[in-house]
């Protein structure tokens, strides 16, 4: 697969591509994200807290995604259940 983005990155003229293993995606995912501010800094904030290191971020309306190194996602996932308080029961 990567050499397949290689071949199209050299057509579209595509500037050096780079590529690493070992890392992971993780997102925090929402509606109510784009009108509610402070979802993104409460995301950083609960990794940091953490010692997870955020290599990349990307951000849509309703998604936020950190790359992080791929030996941390489980924990990752973990905290920011925890920090969004998606590890509690829902209302009955």
């Amino acid at each position: 697969a990567l050499a397949k983005v290689g071949e199209t990155a050299k057509e579209i003229g595509s500037g050096a591509l780079i590529s690493e293993a070992g890392l992971a995606a993780v997102s925090v995912v929402g509606s109510g994200m784009q009108h509610t501010p402070g979802y993104a800094s409460r995301m950083f904030r609960v990794l940091a807290d953490g010692n997870v290191n955020i290599d990349m971020i990307t951000t849509s309306e309703i998604r936020i995604s950190c790359i992080i190194r791929e030996e941390q996602a489980e924990e990752a996932v973990r905290l920011l259940h925890r920090g969004f308080q998606l590890d509690e029961p829902g209302p009955e």
